[in-house]
């Protein structure tokens, strides 16, 4: 099942955080298994599912990176587990950051850590520059491929980012 069609939400990178938490708590009224207490054996279980559909919808809108995730894998632009080449200049920049990042940790240089993690933050900013009107657009539902892409590109870059700041945790 589409989960911005169980919330009745259009298909977007970034949902309304308002429109999705009102939806979160009406649907979980209307599909908790306490308010379906004297219906059928197949009504409870449906309650059940959809009530966990309800919950991983809600997870998935409330953290960016994952809605991104969703809307690329419902455009059949990723796959589970997918491996992604990132550009060579990019994944150099990341491997010198590495480097950096190892060396600051080893000597228990806080503030040098904390400048590398600034720098990553930057890089942050960077990549997102380039899809923010599209990552940002009330709907995603028109946009092409080639500004998919680009999102997939961003997605994988930001990922990369995000794994090098959880090793300064």
């Amino acid at each position: 099942m589409n989960l911005f069609e169980l919330y009745q939400i259009p298909l977007s990178f970034n949902p309304s955080k308002d429109l999705v938490k009102q939806q979160y708590f009406n649907l979980s009224r209307k599909y908790h298994p306490d308010f379906i207490a004297n219906g059928s054996v197949a009504e409870k279980e449906e309650a059940l599912q959809t009530a966990s559909l309800v919950n991983k919808a809600y997870k998935i809108f409330t953290n960016q990176d994952e809605t991104i995730k969703y809307v690329l894998q419902l455009k059949n632009l990723l796959q589970d587990e997918e491996k992604y080449a990132l550009p060579n200049d990019f994944l150099m920049e990341m491997m010198e950051l590495n480097e950096k990042l190892m060396d600051a940790k080893m000597e228990g240089d806080k503030e040098k850590i904390e400048q590398i993690i600034l720098r990553i933050k930057d890089w942050e900013l960077v990549i997102k520059k380039d899809v923010e009107n599209i990552v940002n657009a009330e709907t995603a539902a028109n946009i092409d491929e080639a500004d998919l892409l680009k999102v997939k590109d961003y997605y994988f870059k930001k990922k990369y980012l995000n794994r090098i700041l959880d090793s300064t945790k």
